[in-house]
């Protein structure tokens, strides 16, 4: 899990860092021309990179929701209990937008309670979640608009948009890790009564008879000289 986040956070840095550069390379072009080679670079290269970030977030989503889905059934199965959501309804509500945005953090939210943690930020996750979920559609309005309307300043304004879409998803990439460790930092409590298998009381031996020494008197001397 962790090589799969850690991958989809180097992804949106990369994308950010490109769609910054292309805003760049825009500016520049205001007062020259760019050479071929470099506007295509600047063209398609930053898509490329969203694709990527794209899947990226994507199978982000799928390992931690699968995490979340067995982490909740050992905590209610700790508890002596079955998770009253079924796997079927927790994937939706983690996977499915917009219910997801409403949905995953409120499981999460169940959890922590269940397993009494506190201190993991959950709340600023989902604020962040939220601002990301606003950019991001900001971001993919803005894109579908420069298809008809071609000029440089709408194109520059998507650009910008959407650089700011992958670093605030970074953001909450980053938070939802930072509660996914919160969790995975003490293992789900081990029941506090533990059978422990004890020999059964094998029986007591017999007590040895008292030696002869101690059970007979002492035999006087055979010899013994009769007084003078």
């Amino acid at each position: 899990m962790r090589r799969v986040v850690v991958t989809t956070l180097i992804l949106l840095g990369v994308a950010a860092v490109l769609h910054m550069l292309r805003y760049a390379l825009m500016l520049y072009n205001r007062g020259a021309l760019l050479n071929p080679f470099v506007a295509g670079f600047a063209t398609w290269v930053p898509v490329a990179a969203s694709a990527f970030a794209f899947f990226g977030v994507l199978a982000s989503a799928l390992i931690l929701t699968n995490w979340l889905i067995a982490r909740r059934a050992a905590a209610f199965a700790h508890q002596g209990a079955e998770d009253p959501r079924s796997p079927g309804r927790l994937w939706v509500g983690c996977m499915v937008p917009p219910i997801n945005l409403a949905l995953a953090p409120v499981y999460v939210v169940e959890l922590a309670r269940l397993e009494r943690r506190r201190g993991l930020r959950i709340v600023s996750w989902w604020i962040t979640w939220f601002v990301s979920y606003v950019v991001s559609i900001a971001s993919i309005v803005t894109t579908i608009l420069t298809v008809f309307y071609t000029d440089t300043q709408r194109i520059a304004d998507n650009t910008v948009i959407t650089t700011i879409a992958y670093l605030v998803a970074l953001a909450t990439l980053l938070l939802v890790w930072q509660v996914y460790q919160g969790f995975e930092r003490t293992p789900v409590d081990r029941p506090a009564h533990r059978w422990v298998m004890v020999a059964a009381e094998s029986p007591k031996p017999a007590e040895a008879p008292e030696s002869s020494a101690e059970s007979v008197p002492a035999v006087e001397a055979e010899d013994r000289n009769p007084a003078a």
